[in-house]
């Protein structure tokens, strides 16, 4: 026991002491890593720190990922310390048979950048396993004339530990006749011989028992026995004898079953029946019972399955020949196995990059593999290439490995998937070759931007349309995948207020339809741009951005709009005077309409519904002129009625009409008498009016009655008889106007007199300024002394006192209404200091036209210029509700036919404020003076 334990320690120094050379040496040897370990390591046991001893950092040890590249995978590697490990069980005998030196070759890998190392780890034998014989009980029988020296060989024990612990000697129990001799076969293994000592005396002992042992150098060593019986028998003097003790033969390695490898032959000298020889299998294990057969006649050996020179290169076959006298003759046959290229390569991957981004740049590295050919020699010999031509090369890396990298840029949208095949061969003749294919997924990168279907995009809409309806789709398409291709639409910039823009359209993000917000007005927005903005999911974004125009259509919407003529203040339509003299083709007046529509919808015809006098006037039909189409008749009436209607070109085509009162006259005042309308048929409510007005006027009279009386009582108890002077039968007012010299700027005062004149068939009337600064009364009714009445109740005779006039009533303040209050163009614009006359023809009329009906109802009685407040002694002519309020102030520096005087704003530069300046165009028509 003492030597075993001294030979266990040295062996473990050797394994300490290799391991630390290894460590210290791993620089000198770059390509290969060697550990040496115990075989049935426990699982998870540290073989050594790989990463230490291939030079990586533990912190690197992450992000180059260092495993272990094998078919088998006994070892792994600790992820975080770098540690080799044991990961299976590690059998010695199991991985490498009766070898001498078990090594367990591997690579492992790193990446990032990529390497590969090569470990080598010696397995080392353990006692694990104990001497055992085939057979527990040997029987021999010896014959009794066997001389001494003669030798039996017999069948060794069996030990699968290797080196020190596998079997290393046999000893024979204490005996008197045998003795026992160690042999070793040509494979190096030992079997015992029994060596007869004495000669044999059957009839003195005839059966002997032996025990062999085999014993093995472990440390404690470890045994195996059997028993030997021998029966000793009467003699059989000759044995077979082989014609060679050795016997060679070399077989291809596919030969088939059943063929003849050798016939060996022994001859036996004896005759009868002690010459005959019979063959069996001597020594053999079990792989040579496997693979051949024997003819125990012939001695023939042939094949019994197919060899495989990668699984075993050669055989020991031990031949026994035995006579019936169980004389026996031993002979070896050594049988080597030829290679022939029946192993086609193989092409194992250890790593494959998948998938792999689109703008991975050429040369990057996709898979790593690596070829391996059972064969050997030229059979074994391999080499790669790839088939057809794809973007891809095949580098060799190291010994058999080869990395597959890209050849050029990769597009995914082109080919988004590639199946790449790589072929192995070998130089053997005819060469074997295998294949694989890998298959490499492209994944997607954001390098496509949306592309618009069209370049611009221009969209009619047509005006009126619904609230949220959509006007037109805008389409991108991105090859992108995923995220990268999907697509969102919005509007990023328009010609429209942006502020206002949200309430006009909208885009939907998904679909790229664009919505209309609300209905589109031709007239307001003929047309409007926008920038559609295309914008993939990808980071970054990619983006693309198209126009689209939207012209909005005009549809007939609008009926054309009158201008001229206009209705006045009340509603009642103007008129306009044509002199009796006018020949044919006159321009009488001009019907102007606009349409707000736009091109045939708003190209405008005029023609003539109704006319009193058919024939009389014509009517431009795209101009709108009124013209005399002949001159005027003894029986045409004076006032002329035409009802004009104006169409535009739409379809359904809308229309507008204006009438028009035009009557022949030369002067305004010719023209009057005539502006009185038929009366229309009666309605309820202007029936109501007229009762109103009535009873309205009724009240005034009779207050005014009372006032009257009140005055005439006062003025009776005076003594002067000025007042009534107007009242004395032959009075009359004097026609001829009188302009009084410093009253030129004036205003018509807010008392006044009134003379009739009882002959005259036609009313005339003026309005006298009288203030404190004024000449006598006789200035201005009279030119002589005529003028002045004289008293019924003897007074005094003289001139009307010019203290009378100054006690007359203050201003009436019915004229005096601001500048805001001045209804129409003269009081929506601002005049001048001084006031002006009115601007045209048409105010200057008007106005002449409203004095003269106020004069004629101050002629009857019925009305007086104070009648009301802001009336103008209008309302009984034209309804309570026309007030100065409807009637443009024309009273700044106005003519007024038959008198000398002007109407000036005064009160209004009393009050400080401006007059307005005049700007009426019309006249007023007398529809209402009926009422």
């Amino acid at each position: 026991m003492r030597p075993s334990a001294e030979r266990s320690s040295q062996l473990r120094w050797r394994q300490v002491l290799l391991s630390f050379l290894l460590s210290l040496f791993r620089g000198a040897l770059p390509d290969q890593i060697r550990y040496s370990v115990p075989e049935e390591l426990a699982k998870n046991s540290v073989v050594g720190n790989l990463a230490k001893d291939l030079g990586l950092s533990v912190r690197d040890l992450p992000a180059r990922k260092l495993r272990v590249s094998a078919e088998k995978e006994y070892f792994t590697v600790n992820p975080e310390s770098g540690d080799l490990l044991v990961s299976d069980r590690i059998d010695r005998e199991q991985i490498c048979g009766m070898k001498p030196l078990c090594i367990l070759d591997f690579d492992t890998v790193a990446e990032n950048p990529l390497n590969i190392f090569h470990v080598a780890v010696t397995v080392q034998d353990i006692n694990d396993n104990i001497p055992l014989f085939k057979q527990r009980k040997i029987d021999l029988k010896i014959v009794e004339s066997t001389k001494p020296g003669q030798t039996f060989p017999l069948d060794p024990a069996l030990d699968l530990d290797a080196g020190p612990n596998s079997l290393q000697r046999y000893h024979l129990s204490d005996n008197e006749y045998f003795d026992l001799a160690e042999k070793q076969a040509p494979d190096g293994r030992k079997y015992p011989e029994l060596i007869l000592k004495h000669s044999l005396d059957r009839e003195e002992q005839n059966f002997h028992q032996l025990v062999l042992t085999a014993v093995d150098g472990g440390d404690p060593p470890q045994s195996g026995t059997t028993q030997i019986q021998i029966q000793v028998i009467d003699a059989n003097d000759n044995p077979p004898v082989f014609s060679q003790d050795v016997y060679r033969v070399s077989l291809q390695e596919g030969v088939p079953r059943g063929f003849s490898v050798l016939r060996v032959t022994a001859t036996d000298q004896d005759e009868g029946g002690n010459a005959e020889v019979t063959y069996s299998f001597h020594n053999a294990d079990e792989q040579v019972e496997q693979f051949f057969n024997l003819d125990k006649r012939t001695g023939e050996i042939t094949t019994k399955n197919d060899f495989d020179f990668e699984v075993a290169s050669s055989y020991t076959l031990g031949i026994e020949a035995k006579d019936p006298g169980e004389l026996a003759a031993h002979c070896s046959i050594q049988v080597e196995i030829l290679d022939e290229n029946d192993c086609a390569p193989e092409v194992i991957v250890t790593s494959v990059f998948t998938p792999l981004p689109e703008d991975s740049p050429p040369g990057t590295v996709i898979a790593l593999m690596k070829t391996r050919d059972r064969d050997s020699g030229e059979n074994g010999d391999v080499y790669c290439r790839i088939l057809g031509k794809t973007d891809f090369l095949l580098k060799s890396y190291s010994k058999n490995y080869y990395k597959l990298v890209t050849d050029k840029a990769l597009d995914r949208e082109e080919i988004p998937e590639y199946n790449v095949t790589i072929m192995a061969t070998d130089r053997g003749k005819p060469p074997l070759s295998s294949s694989t294919t890998i298959t490499l997924h492209i994944t997607d990168v954001n390098d496509n931007a949306p592309v618009f279907q069209q370049s611009a995009y221009l969209v009619h809409v047509p005006e009126n349309n619904a609230p949220g309806a959509s006007i037109v789709q805008v389409s991108a398409s991105d090859p992108d995948l995923g995220p990268n291709g999907h697509v969102s639409y919005s509007i990023v910039a328009s010609d429209l207020d942006p502020r206002a823009l949200s309430s006009y359209v909208s885009v939907s993000a998904h679909s790229g339809v664009v919505f209309a917000q609300r209905a589109f007005d031709h007239e307001q927005l003929r047309a409007f741009e926008l920038t559609l903005q295309a914008r993939d999911q990808g980071s970054p974004a990619l983006s693309a951005n198209v126009s689209l125009r939207v012209l909005v259509g005009d549809r007939n919407d609008n009926a054309p709009r009158v201008l001229y003529p206009a209705l006045g203040p009340d509603g009642a339509a103007l008129f306009d005077t044509v002199p009796r003299a006018a020949q044919p083709g006159y321009l009488v007046t001009k019907v102007v309409a606009v349409d707000a529509d736009s091109g045939h919808n708003a190209w405008l015809s005029y023609h003539v519904l109704q006319a009193s006098e058919p024939g009389l006037f014509s009517l431009g039909l795209r101009t709108g002129e009124v013209r005399t189409a002949r001159a005027l008749g003894d029986r045409d009436a004076a006032r002329q009625r035409l009802l004009v209607a104006v169409r535009d070109g739409g379809q359904p085509p809308l229309s507008a009409t204006a009438t028009l009162l035009l009557v022949f006259a030369d002067s305004l005042q010719e023209a009057l008498p005539d502006l009185s309308d038929p009366p229309t048929p009666s309605d309820p409510q202007a029936e109501l009016q007229f009762y109103l007005v009535v009873a309205l006027a009724l009240i005034s009279v009779l207050f005014l009655l009372a006032v009257i009386l009140a005055v005439a009582l006062r003025l009776r108890s005076s003594s002067s008889p000025a007042p009534w002077g107007c009242f004395q039968p032959g009075f009359s007012s004097k026609s001829e106007p009188r302009v009084l010299p410093n009253y030129s700027e004036g205003t018509l005062p807010y008392s006044y007199n009134l003379c009739v004149a009882s002959q005259s068939a036609k009313t005339e009337f003026n309005f006298l300024n009288v203030t404190p600064e004024v000449a006598p009364p006789r200035d201005l009714l009279c030119e002589d002394a005529s003028w002045v009445p004289s008293t019924n109740h003897g007074d005094t005779e003289g001139p009307l006192a010019s203290d009378t006039i100054l006690k007359q009533a203050p201003p009436n303040t019915d004229w005096r209404f601001s500048q805001a209050q001045r209804p129409g163009t003269s009081g929506s614009q601002n005049g001048d200091e001084t006031g002006t006359w009115p601007n045209n023809q048409f105010d200057t009329e008007m106005l002449q036209a409203m004095i003269l009906a106020s004069a004629s109802e101050a002629a009857d009685g019925s009305s007086t210029l104070g009648g009301g407040a802001g009336t103008m002694g209008l309302s009984a002519r034209y309804g309570p509700q026309f007030t100065l309020q409807h009637v443009p102030d024309y009273r700044q520096n106005v003519y007024i036919p038959g008198s000398n005087a002007t109407l000036t704003n005064a009160a209004g530069k009393r009050d400080g404020k401006a007059p307005a300046g005049g700007n009426g165009n019309k006249k007023k028509s007398g529809k209402k003076e009926k009422k």
